[in-house]
């Protein structure tokens, strides 16, 4: 996480929680020349519309007051989505037997960029996926993107 998004996060975390949602995950990137807060929220109950305006309402004012995200940005509050990008440890404990997407920055020494398999374990050094008939090691520093599969 950047320090950005660590800061977003902690400022609104409780604020988010005593709405009654989980604050999901905090993104703050940059795609062409403008930048997004994505705020990520989620609830046993799913997440609609509604849940997603209550919550931009309610944390909107306080990004505004302590106002340490110098450029403009657009706000975005929604839900991770069913296929949902997994970036924390807490992101991947909770998915350990779930299949996941994993994308690598480069090819590996098998010569993929992209392995597909159920998340075994993982450590701060790699994660470990059984991947059809092999249980494949990979390195933590050369993931892209770790997503969840959703099998329509």
């Amino acid at each position: 996480m950047s320090k950005v998004e660590e800061k977003v996060e902690s400022l609104i975390k409780k604020k988010v929680e005593d709405l009654g949602y989980e604050l999901y995950d905090v993104e703050y990137s940059k795609e062409g020349k403008d930048y997004y807060l994505n705020i990520y929220i989620d609830s046993p109950k799913g997440i609609d519309l509604n849940d997603c305006e209550k919550v931009n309402n309610e944390i909107n004012p306080l990004l505004d007051e302590n106002d340490f995200i110098k450029d403009s940005y657009f706000l975005v509050v929604s839900s991770p989505g069913v296929e949902r990008v997994l970036r924390k440890d807490k992101h991947l404990e909770d998915n350990i037997g779930t299949e996941v997407n994993v994308k690598l920055f480069k090819k590996d020494e098998l010569g993929k960029k992209e392995h597909r398999g159920i998340l075994r374990s993982f450590d701060k050094d790699k994660i470990v996926l059984d991947e059809e008939e092999t249980q494949v090691e990979i390195e933590r520093k050369n993931i892209a993107q770790i997503k969840t599969v959703y099998n329509w």
